[in-house]
C-alpha cells in the first residue's frame, strides 16, 4: 500500500498536471476541487454538466451520480485527455472511448466538506498511464490509493455500504429499542466507539463479545422476547444477526 502525502508534499508525478477539471458541483465534486486548489493544482470547477472543460485541462474527473456518468462522459475527444469517475460501483465502461480511470474516495463527504488526507481511495486505469495517473491523483489529495479492478467493483461497494451505511440502520435500530428502556443515544455511541476501535485493532473474530460469544443462549431467547414485544418489525433483523454472528463465534463467517 501507498504511503500518503501531505496536500503541501506533492509527488513528482502531481506537478506535471497542467490543469484538472472537476465536473458535479455536488458535495464530492465541490470538496474535491477545494482540495486540488489547496494542493496547488490548477482546478477547473467545480462545473456543472452544462459547462465544458478548458482545453487545457488534461484530467476530466466526473463527480456526478452514477445513473449520469455516462452522459457526462459525452464530451468532445481531445488527445492525452484521461477521463475519470468517483463512483464505487460503475465501471469503467461508462466512461466511453475516452482513456478511463476511476478515483473513489472511500469515505464520507457532508455538507460541511471533506478533509481527504489520509483516507483510502479505490482506483482503476483502463491503461498503464491512466492507472498511474489516478494513483497519483490520490496521493495528490493526500489519499492511500488500492487498485480495485472491475470484476470487484460489486464486492467493494458493498463492503463499504456495510459498513458505513448498514452500521448507521442498525444504530438507529438499537437507538430505538433503547428509548423503550429510557436510555438515549450517547452511551452506546460511546459503546460503538470502543467496539470499532477493537475490530479494528483486533479483527471481527476476537473483538466479538456478549451473550452468543460466551455461548448463553437463555440471554439471548431474553432478548429476541424483548424485540418481538418492543419492535416486532424488527425481529427478522434481529434473527439474521444473530444467526451471522453465531457464525462469527464458531469461526466459520470467514472463508478459508
Amino acid at each position: 500500500m501507498t504511503t500518503p502525502q501531505g496536500p503541501f508534499s506533492l509527488p513528482a508525478r502531481a506537478r506535471s498536471f497542467d490543469r484538472v477539471a472537476i465536473v458535479g458541483a455536488g458535495r464530492m465534486g465541490t470538496a474535491l476541487a477545494a482540495a486540488l486548489a489547496a494542493a496547488g493544482i490548477p482546478v477547473d470547477g467545480p462545473l456543472r454538466r452544462a459547462e465544458t472543460p478548458s482545453a487545457e485541462a488534461t484530467v476530466v474527473l466526473l463527480c456526478v451520480p452514477d445513473a449520469q456518468i455516462e452522459a457526462a462522459a459525452a464530451l468532445p475527444a481531445q488527445p492525452n485527455r484521461l477521463v475519470g469517475h468517483t463512483s464505487a460501483a460503475t465501471p469503467l465502461a461508462a466512461l466511453g472511448t475516452h482513456e478511463a480511470f476511476s478515483l473513489h474516495p472511500l469515505m464520507t463527504v457532508t455538507a460541511r466538506g471533506a478533509t481527504f488526507a489520509g483516507a483510502t481511495a479505490a482506483v482503476a486505469g483502463a491503461t498503464d498511464r491512466a492507472l498511474d495517473r489516478a494513483r497519483t491523483l490520490a496521493l495528490a489529495f493526500g489519499m492511500r490509493p488500492v487498485h480495485i479492478a472491475d470484476a470487484d467493483r460489486a464486492a467493494y461497494h458493498a463492503a463499504a455500504c456495510i459498513a458505513s451505511n448498514f452500521l448507521v440502520t442498525l444504530e438507529g435500530v438499537a437507538e430505538r429499542l433503547a428509548q423503550t428502556a429510557g436510555l438515549d443515544r450517547e452511551p452506546l455511541a460511546e459503546l460503538v466507539r470502543a467496539t470499532v476501535a477493537n475490530w479494528a485493532r483486533l479483527g471481527s473474530e476476537r473483538a466479538l463479545t456478549g451473550p452468543i460469544a460466551r455461548g448463553d443462549e437463555a440471554t439471548m431467547a431474553g432478548q429476541r422476547a424483548a424485540i418481538a414485544e418492543r419492535l416486532p418489525d424488527e425481529l427478522e433483523l434481529f434473527d439474521a444477526l444473530a444467526a451471522a454472528t453465531r457464525r462469527l463465534a464458531a469461526g466459520t463467517a470467514v472463508p478459508a
